[in-house]
């Protein structure tokens, strides 16, 4: 036998998997992400590239800088995402005539058309989770103060 023997006795005051928030936030955005896939996989985005296309959808042209503060993308990996939504034909990134340093995003045809074929998304997502659109809207509003607060708190 190697090492001491596991002792079956939880200390009292040790923290709990199952009662720490970070935890429960990491398990359902796993399982959201998961529920998003083949939905998206239909579309042919990733979950971020999903997540560029929403912001577009909402307001064109965007700067790449006003994306990546958006979404709280760094260039680094911004950069690639808008790349291969260009090669798909979705977006289209030109130079500012006002500014040659800022690149605007713009949405192509194609990237436009794509926007009624995702419109169900929001609803299977809330179908999945079981919780009515009060719920949602609850969850929502506590998850945008959490994050604003531990932003604020850095």
């Amino acid at each position: 036998m190697t090492g001491a023997p596991r002792l079956n006795t939880p200390r009292l005051d040790a923290p709990r998997l199952n009662r720490q928030v970070c935890f429960a936030l990491y398990s359902a955005s796993k399982a959201a992400t998961a529920v998003y896939r083949p939905m998206l996989d239909e579309l042919g985005l990733t979950y971020p590239q999903y997540l560029v296309m929403l912001v577009l959808w909402e307001d064109q042209p965007r700067s790449v800088r006003e994306l990546g503060e958006e979404l709280a993308l760094d260039s680094g990996t911004l950069s690639p995402l808008l790349k291969r939504l260009e090669s798909l034909g979705l977006v289209e990134r030109r130079r500012s005539a006002e500014d040659e340093r800022r690149v605007e995003v713009f949405l192509t045809d194609a990237g436009t058309a794509l926007s009624a074929k995702s419109s169900a998304i929001p609803q299977q997502l809330a179908d999945a989770a079981g919780l009515s659109a009060v719920e949602l809207d609850q969850l929502r509003e506590t998850l945008g103060r959490l994050t604003a607060a531990l932003h604020s708190s850095r």
